[in-house]
């Protein structure tokens, strides 16, 4: 039976990218997998091996322009091509699943390319809660921490290997870090038991670090804590965290940052909040009073009849923005203190006040009573 042109097969054009062309057996091989077929399994057998001797050849450069001067011919008679392999197709070198498949089964196949057998893995991210004052926070500091960390072993560089002595290609797996074995139509691919995927053994470790290439260690890191960070705010050191595994690159270090309450003052946003007591006697008058501010004293003036709850503002004198520099605002809240434990002339100062006759605030408290009167019916 004549075989049919390839490009029919894969149905592009003579002139079709390569790129056009491994889109185009992606397609095929999905809809003629056999397993996506159990009712019509030999046919999509047949038209999956047809596809894939179709993309082994339009995909070589070399092939293709055998096949497009000479047709079939150019691999007939053991010239060439020489036949399908349907096996072949895993070998080293000319994988049609690793190369076109492999982003869509990833390691089910045998995991990266060629020449990733001994590539390094990156080391791990490290997390460090650090705890600092409020005023730290809002001003910025720099701290001291101490974290103990994997490093490259100092004697052996993370080879793993004792001095004067390499390591060994892998028996098991050929240097090449995984085994295949088929399993029906396929040929599976899995990580090698023996060396864990590196393609290498090592006959005579490292006395320091046993054959792992890192040593524990504690590290002591200088952390600048920017001015106006806020509680949970995380902050990334690159490459201060667990050290890489066969020269792969270090992990990073996450600094978690924790705010200490403050007795006096509250945060929200880039202001600060300060809760300011006065007395009965200074609400009802007025007076000039110190307000704490993390610049240090600030005299403001309360007004005649302030009320609690009566906010005010001091410009600049609140948390910096982490990105502009910016500060916000203190926002101080009024909150008039009712005296206890009066002694008796001062009893009887205030029932002088009261007999006296109605101010704003027993007007207030009137209008409030007779609202509630008339609710009530």
């Amino acid at each position: 039976m004549a075989k049919r042109d390839y490009y029919e097969i894969l149905g592009v054009s003579r002139d079709a990218s390569v790129e056009d062309i491994k889109k185009a057996y992606r397609a095929l091989a999905l809809k003629y997998h056999p397993d996506r077929n159990p009712d019509n399994k030999e046919e999509a057998e047949a038209r999956f091996k047809e596809a894939s001797e179709a993309y082994q050849v339009l995909s070589d450069p070399e092939k293709r322009s055998q096949y497009d001067r000479f047709g079939h011919a150019a691999f007939e008679n053991g010239q060439g091509f020489g036949g399908f392999d349907f096996g072949a197709g895993f070998g080293a070198g000319a994988s049609i699943f690793e190369d076109v498949l492999g982003d869509l089964f990833g390691d089910f196949f045998g995991g990266g390319r060629r020449g990733g057998r001994h590539r390094g893995v990156r080391g791990d991210d490290l997390r460090y809660d650090l705890e600092i004052d409020f005023e730290d926070a809002v001003r910025g500091t720099e701290k001291q921490i101490s974290i103990p960390r994997t490093l490259t072993c100092s004697a052996c560089g993370g080879s793993g290997c004792k001095a004067g002595t390499q390591p060994e290609t892998c028996p098991a797996c050929r240097g090449s870090g995984q085994v295949r074995f088929q399993q029906g139509l396929f040929q599976i691919a899995k990580t090698c038991g023996q060396c864990n995927g590196s393609g290498r053994v090592i006959r005579t470790p490292c006395p320091t670090c046993r054959g792992s290439g890192v040593s524990r260690e504690m590290r002591s890191i200088k952390v600048k804590i920017p001015a106006g960070v806020d509680d949970g705010s995380r902050l990334k050191l690159r490459g201060e965290g667990e050290s890489g595994y066969r020269g792969g690159p270090t992990g990073d270090l996450y600094v978690v940052v924790h705010v200490r309450p403050h007795e006096i003052f509250s945060r929200e946003g880039n202001h600060i909040i300060c809760e300011m007591p006065i007395s009965m006697v200074q609400a009802a008058l007025g007076a000039k009073v110190d307000v704490p501010t993390l610049d240090g004293i600030v005299k403001m003036t309360i007004p005649p009849g302030t009320q609690t709850g009566k906010l005010f503002r001091l410009k600049g004198k609140g948390v910096p923005d982490l990105r502009s520099g910016r500060r916000g605002d203190e926002i101080v809240r009024i909150i008039v203190e009712t005296p206890r434990n009066l002694s008796r002339r001062q009893k009887e100062l205030l029932e002088e006040f009261e007999a006296a006759g109605e101010d704003s605030g027993r007007s207030m408290v009137s209008d409030f009573a007779r609202k509630a009167r008339e609710f009530f019916g």
